[in-house]
């Protein structure tokens, strides 16, 4: 992510077309976790599901090689994500069921991930110092593979079994204020990132940056989430959902604001990425326990899905569109400050409507 919209500015694409082929990534998990989610909670076989999306979407973004054009491009991504977005959601069902009562201990699993993050951005960075953009492809399939391969190494089913008859209404849930509020939230916080994850890495190279400086700063940012998994254990215990959201909301805003106007001082740059703390982190984790505390056992893998296509897919597509045209037609910085006006409509949303679930292990 921190390196492919420099990748598409490489091959020569326009500020909107880098917009339209970056929504595509969230486009696909609109859609896409719910099939998978649905698969897994008729069959159990959420493991296997993995390892077929890894090995499957690893050999669809081989097209990418093919240096095909925009609408190839375009083709490749779609098939691409299709597959790689049912991965981190049956993960995220699988990592619950086998915590079971323990689900204060998610956080401290997820940050590896993150650990993981931080070290091939740091590695990719300091390659494409010395060889060219274009060579990105290279540098991520071995990556892809190896997450493939890794997948095969999880125990088959371990803990898993099919999912009896469902209880209860899954519209029933989903209509319910504090869901439809809690899902309104994630959406535009999923919108105010739209620049971030489009954009960033131009704009800070705009600002003269170096592509290790580049890489650097989005590993900050990410090793602050891990700081935060680390803690957000005790967090949960003295702060209530709506509290927590609501100053990560607010944190959020003020993150955008600072990368839009104060790019240029360092300093000042570093305390915004680390509020990735708060835009991600904090909800992140707050948002997963969430949506198992609404859905419950029954709902819980299309519950899951449904948080990932509405907040990380249509949110994320929206706002990674929404700033390509803000960019098209003014720069880079206002794009961050549309970020802003969206967290002021979501922490109006949570102050008014987000309620705790119903005996949720979430305070």
């Amino acid at each position: 992510m921190p390196y492919w919209s420099l990748y598409l500015e490489g091959r020569g694409f326009s500020y909107l077309q880098i917009a339209t082929l970056m929504a595509t990534i969230q486009l696909t998990k609109i859609f896409a976790p719910s099939l998978w989610g649905w698969l897994g909670d008729r069959t159990g076989l959420r493991v296997r599901l993995v390892r077929f999306g890894a090995v499957i979407g690893s050999l669809c973004f081989a097209g990418v090689f093919l240096e095909p054009g925009f609408y190839g491009l375009l083709l490749v991504m779609l098939l691409f994500t299709f597959f790689w977005n049912a991965i981190l959601p049956l993960y995220e069902v699988i990592t619950l069921r086998v915590l079971g009562r323990q689900k204060e201990r998610y956080g401290r699993i997820r940050l590896w991930g993150s650990v993981g993050f931080i070290g091939g951005v740091a590695i990719i960075g300091g390659v494409l110092e010395r060889v060219p953009i274009t060579s990105l492809p290279w540098l991520l399939l071995p990556v892809f593979a190896g997450i493939a391969i890794s997948a095969f190494l999880v125990p088959s089913e371990r803990g898993e079994k099919k999912a009896p008859a469902p209880r209860g209404s899954l519209k029933a849930i989903v209509s319910h204020p504090a869901v439809v509020a809690f899902f309104a939230m994630n959406f535009l916080l999923q919108v105010s990132h739209g620049a971030y994850y489009t954009f960033f890495s131009i704009h800070l190279e705009q600002f003269g940056y170096s592509k290790l400086s580049i890489g650097l700063l989005w590993s900050l940012g990410v090793l602050a989430e891990i700081g935060l998994f680390l803690v957000m254990h005790r967090i949960t215990r003295h702060f209530s959902v709506r509290q927590i959201a609501i100053g990560a909301l607010m944190l959020t805003m003020v993150r955008w604001i600072l990368i839009a106007e104060v790019t240029d001082v360092v300093s000042v740059l570093i305390f915004a990425q680390l509020l990735h703390a708060a835009s991600y982190g904090a909800l992140h984790v707050i948002s997963v326990q969430y949506v198992q505390g609404f859905f419950g056992q029954h709902h819980h893998g299309q519950g899951q899905a449904l948080y990932s296509g509405l907040t990380f897919g249509a949110g994320g597509a929206v706002g990674a569109w929404l700033s390509g045209f803000l960019v098209e037609g003014f720069n880079t910085s206002i794009a961050f400050w549309g970020g802003a006006i969206a967290m002021v409509f979501a922490v109006g949303i949570t102050w008014r409507w987000l309620r705790p679930p119903p005996e949720s292990t979430v305070t």
